[in-house]
Formats: structure tokens, C-alpha cells, sequence
């Protein structure tokens, strides 16, 4: 991943417009998602592929339609990114992505804060 920042702000914006495709975009075919929130929608902290993927976010945003981001801080790694980022309830969260060599994310983990 050569412009994290670029990266971030894609992503960013792919969710404010509640674009799931968009989204996606970003994602490989075997992405591996973990977020204590996936636990509650879908009975597993852990999601595995993008069809996966793509049923439990579109699930989300059913459930959230008031669902927007507003980016925070961008940390930068090797190979490797997080996005600090408060969510619509306020709450602050960090997600952690890693980079294949395509440039997709292979895989992700949101983290919130207590």
C-alpha cells in the first residue's frame, strides 16, 4: 500500500455514501474480518471472505442507516495501516488492516474503545 492516507480516505468515504460495493472495492476474496460487533449481528467475531463480508455489512447498514464516520488519524506500518475514526455513536475505533501484495486488504480487525 503506497498512499495510506489516499487509502484511508477512500475507505472513508466508501462508507459515508453507504456504498457496500465500494467498499468491498478494497477487499480480497479470502479477507479475514474480526470485530466484536460482527459477534453480535452474526454470532461470530470472526468473518471470513467477501461473500461473508457482504452479508454481514449489509445487514449493518440496515440496522444503522444513520451510519457515518469521521476519520480521526491515520497510523501507517509495513505492509500494514490503522484508521482511528469516531463512529455515529460517538464511540472511537481503530481499525487494522493488513495488505497483500495486490494491494488488497487481506485482513482487517475494528477494535472500540470501552
Amino acid at each position: 500500500m503506497n498512499d495510506q492516507g489516499a487509502f484511508a480516505a477512500a475507505w472513508i468515504d466508501a462508507w459515508n455514501a453507504h456504498d457496500l460495493e465500494r467498499i468491498l472495492s478494497h477487499y480480497a476474496e479470502d479477507i479475514v474480518f474480526l470485530s466484536p460487533v460482527a459477534a453480535r449481528v452474526t454470532g461470530s467475531g470472526r468473518v471470513e471472505g467477501k461473500a461473508a463480508l457482504r452479508a454481514y455489512w449489509g445487514t449493518a447498514f440496515a440496522r444503522s442507516p444513520d451510519l457515518e464516520f469521521a476519520l480521526e488519524r491515520v497510523y501507517a506500518g509495513d505492509g500494514a495501516l490503522t484508521i482511528a475514526y469516531r463512529n455515529h455513536r460517538g464511540q472511537f475505533v481503530a481499525e487494522t488492516f493488513a495488505f497483500g501484495a495486490d494491494g488488497k486488504v487481506v485482513f482487517a480487525a475494528a477494535c472500540y474503545a470501552s
